[in-house]
């Protein structure tokens, strides 16, 4: 059996080759493409082979899963690590993920953006966020509703410690990912509505959209961020 090391090392080549390859033929600079590794079913181990193997991004979905994560992590791998929220955010779990996370990625509701706000002026800190949009409409999916999505991002501006820096989706599964792309086409027009209104605290850049199943066709309609878990830790 290979080690943890040896798999995220070939699993993340692969990776890079089909965005490399997906980048040329959509003519997109692959220094565009932030992956970030979705750790949510390895622990630390896990997390140390992905650093190890060229992915500093890491994403986790639950806060406590994450910070027991980052606290058996050796110093020298917490360093050079940018941690990404992607999971729904409790607001009394905010607290313990402001002080670690570059960047949360599913703000989605009022409340959590006023606690978001409030812990980092403790912190006396800018808190970067995505907008998580619900463009599918799907019941079981959090995030804003794709008719209320402007009307929120006007809201967020009375919140001057969170900086809005673009917007997340997941699609719905399909064995087709062909499938999801007028979800990714959707998010991509709704992300340009959001800054043609010039609003402060905004620099709409990023789109975080596309997992291990349709990250091809996500970079494709404008991805920017791609959260890959399966594809870069199954060991088959």
């Amino acid at each position: 059996m290979l080690n943890m090391n040896k798999v995220a090392g070939i699993n993340v080549d692969r990776v890079q080759t089909i965005i490399a390859d997906t980048c040329k033929n959509a003519n997109r600079d692959k220094g565009e493409i932030t992956i970030v590794g979705v750790t949510k079913y390895t622990d630390a181990n896990g997390i140390i082979s992905c650093v190890e193997a060229g992915i500093n991004d890491i994403g986790e979905n639950k806060a406590q899963d994450a910070i027991a994560k980052i606290d058996e992590l050796p110093l020298n791998h917490k360093r050079n690590i940018k941690w990404h929220f992607i999971g729904h955010l409790q607001t009394n779990k905010v607290k313990y993920i402001v002080p670690h996370f570059s960047l949360i990625h599913s703000l989605d509701r009022l409340s959590l953006a006023k606690e978001i706000n409030k812990q980092a002026i403790k912190l006396d800190i800018t808190v970067e966020c995505l907008i998580q949009v619900n463009v599918s409409g799907e019941q079981t999916k959090y995030g804003v509703a794709i008719n209320e999505a402007l009307e929120f991002a006007r809201n967020l501006e009375q919140y001057e410690r969170i900086k809005i820096v673009g917007l997340m989706t997941m699609a719905p599964y399909f064995n087709d990912p062909e499938l999801a792309r007028p979800v990714f086409s959707r998010l991509r027009c709704l992300k340009e509505e959001i800054a043609q209104l010039s609003l402060a605290n905004y620099d709409m850049k990023h789109l975080s959209m596309g997992m291990s199943n349709d990250f091809v066709v996500a970079i494709e309609e404008g991805a920017t961020i791609v959260r890959l878990g399966s594809i870069l830790f199954n060991n088959n």
